[in-house]
């Protein structure tokens, strides 16, 4: 059975919109695309090779699979490992609008998400992977589906954009299982899910 790995870029005010260029996803007037690339190092690079050595099949939501479906299919060097990884893969998107995808070896997922992401994780061989994908992840998360959660915080506050954890989000907990900081200074935390938080309290009791 596979692990539902997911891997997310956030800005140190939890943005998660567009880290990877101006036009990738305009929302809202969001015109401060592309702010994870000035920190991507030979540090950064690494940690990406590693996680997609580990792939079995890629999860994506809609908006994130139309980004990397217009780019990835042009990539054709054999030797670039990413490319390879994602066009050779099955790759399964996440929509009930999404009828005719074009890109080679997906899948579209329009039933029950829990008991779809569920068969999925039985028969994957190697990592479930979501990239991204933020309402899905945390669509997932609600369901207590993510295992793992690579979060890569860069060292950049945009003060506009959407964010991955808003208001409304369904209150998770995890485990830190590790973690390293870049040379150009991202931090990249990996943790477990580890079910709902627990509650306490600072105040002094009664007796004191």
């Amino acid at each position: 059975m596979g692990k539902l790995v997911l891997t997310t870029f956030v800005t140190l005010d939890g943005v998660y919109q567009a880290p990877g260029g101006p036009q990738e996803d305009t929302r809202d007037g969001f015109d401060q695309g592309g702010w994870s690339v000035p920190y991507a190092d030979e540090d950064f690079g690494r940690f990406v090779d590693e996680v997609f050595g580990r792939v079995g099949a890629f999860l994506l939501g809609r908006r994130t699979y139309e980004i990397f479906a217009s780019y990835w299919p042009k990539m054709t060097d054999p030797a670039d490992p990413i490319a390879a990884k994602l066009n050779g893969l099955p790759k399964y998107v996440v929509s009930t609008t999404l009828d005719r995808p074009r890109w080679a070896g997906t899948t579209v997922l329009g039933g029950d998400l829990a008991q779809e992401v569920t068969a999925l994780k039985e028969r994957t061989d190697g990592e479930l992977q979501v990239h991204g994908s933020g309402v899905l992840a945390r669509s997932l998360l609600a369901l207590d589906l993510i295992d793992t959660v690579h979060l890569l915080t860069f060292p950049v506050v945009l003060g506009a954009g959407r964010r991955l954890f808003p208001q409304g989000t369904v209150p998770s907990a995890f485990r830190h299982t590790g973690g390293r900081v870049t040379a150009a200074g991202v931090s990249i935390q990996s943790y477990d899910l580890a079910g709902r938080p627990a509650y306490g309290s600072y105040d002094l009791p009664d007796s004191a």
